[in-house]
Parts: C-alpha cells; structure tokens; sequence
C-alpha cells in the first residue's frame, strides 16, 4: 500500500509540473540565451521550483489553518484547477498552456513559476501532506524524484523535441492531459462525496 501511494503520487507530481509539455515553452524562452547557459538556468530554475513545493509541502498546513481552508475545499478546488489545466493540454492554444512574454534571460517567472511549479503542483503537494502528514518522507521522496524527472527531461529539451517530432510531443501531451483530466474528476468526486457526509453529520434528522 505505501509503495503504491509513493507511486500514484511521483506519477501525479510529474504529471501536474508537466515537464514534457513544458519543452516548447521552456525552448522558446530561452531560445534567445546562449546555449553554454541554457542547461544551467533550467537546473537553477527546477531548483527553484522544488524549494518553493517543499516550503508548501512543509508550510502550507499552517497556510491553510491561518487563512481557514479545509482539506475539503482544498481537495475540491485542487480538482477544478486540475481539471481547467487538463483541458488545456488536451486543447492548447497556440501560445501554450500559459502565456508570458519574457524579454532577456527569465528568472524565477515563468519557468519555475508557474511552468514547473503552478497552481496544481502546489495543490497537489497541500494534499498530500493534508491528508496524511505522517507520510512527509514519502511525499518528499515523490517531489524529488519528479523535480529530477523535469530536470532531465527539461535539460535535454531540444534534443527530446527534435527526436520526437511536434505530433508525438502534442500526441504525449494530450494524452497526460486525459490523465491529469480523471485525477481531476476523482479529486472532485472525493471533494463533493466528503462535502456531502460533513453536511449530512451537521444537519439533525
């Protein structure tokens, strides 16, 4: 059970920081830097957005209680956000998943923010640690390997991207997009169904 739960949710982290997807927009940002530094701002940049999902990971309870939010809203509101990103991978405008307009060498915006570390990842990563926060070693252990994960994928961008082609990167794209779209609706139903029994407890027969 544990080493299936340390799966699910390496698999969901890479699926929600998308680094697959992320190689066109992380090629066209920095297309106009020299190529000696190019590896070396995506390595900065993936360790950005590790350091910004661990302090969440850590942090983020105390965020949550400061500010009066419940797992439930948390898991609800994570499977929306899950859900709009999903429907833009699977549809993509032709600007990407996000539109920003970087002029010179980015930093920090939008690479590791919020192209690696976005809305859902830190969704993400609040859930888990909500949920079952004795387990802090294993939802480390999962952010680290899918921040490895886009760091290698992301580091080896333009060669992925030459090797796969556009239709096989928009074709994987799409299909994580599906993926990303039944989590979405799982964190929903689990979301609603939770609301639900809390509501029926509250309310006297």
């Amino acid at each position: 059970m544990e080493t299936s739960s340390f799966i699910s949710a390496t698999v969901l982290l890479i699926l929600v920081t998308d680094p697959l997807g992320n190689i066109p927009l992380f090629i066209g940002l920095l297309r106009q830097v020299d190529q000696a530094r190019r590896r070396r701002i995506i390595i900065r940049e993936v360790i950005f957005a590790f350091a910004i999902l661990l302090f969440f990971l850590f942090f983020g309870r105390h965020v949550l209680e400061i500010m009066h939010v419940s797992e439930t809203s948390l898991g609800i509101a994570g499977g929306v956000i899950l859900f709009l990103i999903a429907l833009k991978m699977i549809f993509p405008h032709a600007e990407g998943v996000f539109a920003h307009q970087v002029k010179g060498e980015p930093f920090l915006v939008p690479l590791a923010i919020p192209f690696i570390a976005g809305p859902s990842a830190i969704a993400t990563v609040l859930l888990l640690v909500s949920r079952e926060p004795q387990r802090m070693g294993e939802w480390i252990a999962a952010l680290t390997v899918a921040m490895l994960v886009s760091a290698v994928v992301l580091g080896f961008a333009e060669k992925i991207a030459d090797f796969l082609g556009e239709q096989v990167t928009m074709a994987f794209e799409r299909l994580m997009g599906l993926i990303l779209t039944a989590i979405a609706i799982e964190m929903l139903l689990n979301g609603i169904q939770t609301f639900v029994l809390q509501l029926h407890k509250a309310t006297p027969l």
